[in-house]
């Protein structure tokens, strides 16, 4: 088949690197000089009209859309309108990532169980009722925001700032929530609306800083599996993927592509953190490499709703994800950094998250700069693996967590086969 892959970032260069896998030839845009090593890289006007005109020029098979702003713009709608088929929900459903209001508003009218919450549109009501609660207190931008719109403010002051620096914008709204205690942990489901099926569990790693302290970020580094038990999974399914698939299809707007479901593991039971609809980034870094089926295959599928959850498998394997991020990262990270990167080894891949070209080479060019990722047969092994991996490259004041793994108690092994 001929993929056209929507995005530019480490979660892209993670799926065209899982269609390569598959035997595809894959067209990118706008892409990044990772993914160009694999795939054809191609210009392009970023607006969701062009893009389809793209895809239909290009006689794509299937699109996929790797960013959340892409969806929220319309992209698989104008897709669809040309008969050409594309994995990713519709405008109207990526509402599930792209407003937190209405997210937590749907949760509510489905039942589906998250933390207690309000939203606000004005700040003085907001700052009030922060006022009356007891911290740690949640607060979240209801837009898109890269992973980064949410304070978890530890003083009531700290709740205040996260409010005054949302409502800057006209419009703006806020949810603001109770905290919940427990392991957080990413599900993500393949579905073409009604038949899903999930990928392992992985778990993310939010703040800048070790110990979970810090801003947070679009994520720092990630395990895959993440080890919840059978029985807990099967909650998962039951309580919050079947009835949110459910609920958006009885709402009008049917869900395909990626819902991903950030859960806290609370003492309740699982419950939603947020909805994003899209793979994570950079959880797609440490999930796609696992995946031993064919990704485009099941992306032209779920697109035609005809996705076979059974032909979906994964390798029995573990891997890590360790993100190398720019200094300044996630306030202004400094662009231009030379780079000077590895052979990696095999079951080994460094996905170029924010790099470009330059005449002097490989340089940095966003916040996070680099996605290394390492398989094997135990999590402890994986991450040794990706820790050295992450240790040759050559990036002058890299940022990177050393605590990967450490909620769950796993750590590096030190001699990785």
């Amino acid at each position: 088949m001929r993929v056209l892959v929507i995005g530019g970032g480490g979660r892209e260069h993670a799926i065209v690197h899982a269609c390569v896998r598959a035997g595809h030839e894959v067209l990118c845009t706008p892409g990044n000089p990772g993914i160009a090593e694999m795939a054809r890289v191609i210009g392009s006007a970023q607006d969701a009209a062009s893009l389809a005109q793209l895809a239909r020029a290009e006689e794509t098979d299937v699109v996929i859309v790797g960013p959340e702003a892409y969806l929220a713009a319309g992209v698989v709608d104008e897709c669809e309108a040309l008969g050409i088929p594309a994995f990713g929900p519709s405008r109207a459903a990526s509402r599930l990532e792209g407003d937190k209001a209405w997210s937590k508003a749907f949760m509510h009218r489905h039942g589906i169980p998250t933390a207690a919450h309000h939203t606000f549109s004005d700040l003085g009501a907001a700052e009030a009722h922060v006022a009356a609660l007891t911290p740690p207190i949640v607060v979240k931008d209801v837009g898109l925001k890269a992973g980064k719109g949410v304070t978890i403010a530890h003083t009531t002051e700290e709740a205040r700032a996260g409010l005054r620096d949302i409502f800057t914008q006209p419009g703006a709204q806020a949810v603001i929530e109770d905290f919940m205690t427990g392991q957080e942990v990413t599900v993500l489901a393949l579905t073409d609306g009604t038949a899903y099926a999930l990928t392992p569990p992985s778990q993310d790693h939010k703040t800048i800083h070790e110990g979970d302290t810090g801003p947070m970020t679009g994520g720092m580094g990630v395990i895959c599996p993440f080890p919840i038990s059978p029985e807990a999974l099967d909650v998962v399914r039951r309580t919050i993927i079947e009835p949110t698939l459910a609920g958006m299809s009885a709402d009008g707007h049917p869900f395909r592509g990626v819902l991903y479901a950030g859960l806290m593991l609370t003492p309740q039971g699982p419950k939603v953190v947020e909805f994003n609809a899209r793979f994570g980034d950079p959880e797609a870094e440490a999930v796609l490499p696992l995946l031993d089926s064919d990704l485009a295959r099941h992306a032209l599928d779920a697109a035609r709703g005809q996705l076979r959850p059974q032909d979906v498998h994964f390798r029995d394997a573990a891997s890590a994800t360790i993100i190398l991020a720019a200094p300044g990262y996630p306030g202004e990270p400094r662009k231009g950094i030379p780079l000077t990167l590895p052979e990696p080894g095999p079951d080994e891949i460094i996905y170029h998250a924010g790099t470009t070209g330059s005449a002097a080479g490989l340089v940095s060019s966003g916040g996070r700069v680099l996605a290394v990722t390492a398989v094997a047969d135990t999590l402890n092994g994986a991450l040794g693996r990706a820790y050295t991996l992450a240790g040759r490259v050559n990036f002058p004041g890299a940022q990177l967590r050393r605590d990967i793994g450490a909620r769950i108690g796993a750590a590096p092994d030190p001699t990785p086969v």
